[in-house]
């Protein structure tokens, strides 16, 4: 293919990094903030259930039972949500919903990495803010973009923000606020009735983390009216599958379950955070379902290839705001004492 034939952006951008992938069963993975237990046992009744006929069909084009769902949840209107497939997909969407190609996008730094690659597709301005030295949100004096991916709790930093710093932030920011809620549900506090208050904001959930289903690909957001219809009018025809929209509703309908696997992964936070302090590394305080972590007598890069070798897999960012962390996600009990032995012995 010609070189010309390509956008001039697209050459030049990287491109998205997703963790690694193993196909060996055996490795602990502990790199990519998957959930580590299954999801409500209401789903796996639903896949029997399923009637493979209706895939010849196409499906709702709203996700409306979905929606109906998400809207009881949250206590609004139908018309304030809008299901995507994957978080990914809302936020590609907002890109081109809310920022003219003279307008700029903005985000933490460091914070979840897809956001200056859907600024580089867009070949918009991208206006990241950086954080404090100790990963702390300090927002620059007039500081204005128009649309700000607020990742709040933050990866992969682990840190919440108070709410009502982010509401005095959405009431002062004169372009569009998503707040990018993925780990909310083992976080002590959220912001969704901010979606609901403020015009210009939106707050979005996904079901990869809390509700165990990366494998599935669906998010979901709320906001005003006018900002959701914004969406609408840009979205895929069907971009949301038939099955996916019958699992996620089966999902939403065990709260109980999903709660019960969050408190558990709480548990273990604790007690690896404690173990990891023991051993001299640098725990930041999480209020997600993974720590951020600064090793003590290794470098962090020599810790997750040291590791690697013994087959347990954490995340590493190499750059000068990342590279002496990791980012280990909580598994269970049993993986967690695996890594924790295993660091012992590198140490």
């Amino acid at each position: 293919m010609k070189e010309s034939l390509i956008r001039k952006s697209v050459q030049v951008m990287s491109g998205y990094v997703p963790g690694e992938q193993p196909s060996d069963r055996h490795i602990v993975k502990l790199n990519t903030n998957e959930n580590p237990y299954p999801p409500s046992p209401r789903i796996f009744r639903a896949i029997r259930k399923y009637d493979a006929d209706k895939l010849r069909l196409y499906p709702n084009p709203v996700s409306m039972n979905l929606r109906c769902k998400i809207a009881k949840f949250h206590g609004c209107k139908i018309e304030n949500v809008f299901a995507g497939n994957g978080s990914d997909e809302i936020l590609a969407l907002c890109t081109r919903a809310f920022v003219e190609d003279s307008g700029s996008i903005g985000y933490f730094n460091p914070s979840y990495s897809l956001y200056p690659v859907l600024a580089e597709i867009r070949n918009v301005q991208k206006k990241p803010v950086e954080l404090g030295v100790n990963f702390e949100w300090r927002m620059p004096r007039e500081y204005k973009a128009s649309l700000f991916f607020l990742t709040n709790p933050n990866a992969p930093t682990s840190m919440l923000y108070p709410k009502e710093e982010v509401r005095k932030f959405c009431v002062l920011f004169k372009g569009v606020v998503l707040i990018d809620e993925a780990y909310v549900d083992f976080s002590k506090e959220h912001c969704m009735d901010l979606a609901l208050q403020f015009s210009n904001t939106l707050v979005m959930r996904t079901l990869s983390k809390s509700y165990s289903l990366a494998g599935l690909r669906v998010g979901y957001v709320v906001g005003a009216k006018q900002m959701i219809e914004a969406l609408f009018k840009i979205k895929d025809s069907y971009n949301l599958d038939a099955f996916s929209q019958v699992i996620a509703f089966e999902a939403l309908s065990d709260i109980k379950y999903m709660k019960s696997n969050v408190s558990k992964i709480r548990g273990t936070r604790v007690r690896l955070a404690k173990a990891l302090r023991n051993l001299g590394y640098m725990v930041y305080p999480s209020e997600t379902n993974f720590l951020w972590v600064r090793p003590s007598g290794i470098s962090a890069e020599q810790l997750f290839e040291q590791l690697k070798k013994k087959k347990i897999f954490v995340r590493y960012f190499k750059g000068p705001r990342t590279g002496n962390y990791v980012r280990i996600t909580l598994g269970t009990d049993r993986e967690v004492d695996k890594l924790l032995e295993a660091v012992s012995k590198i140490v």
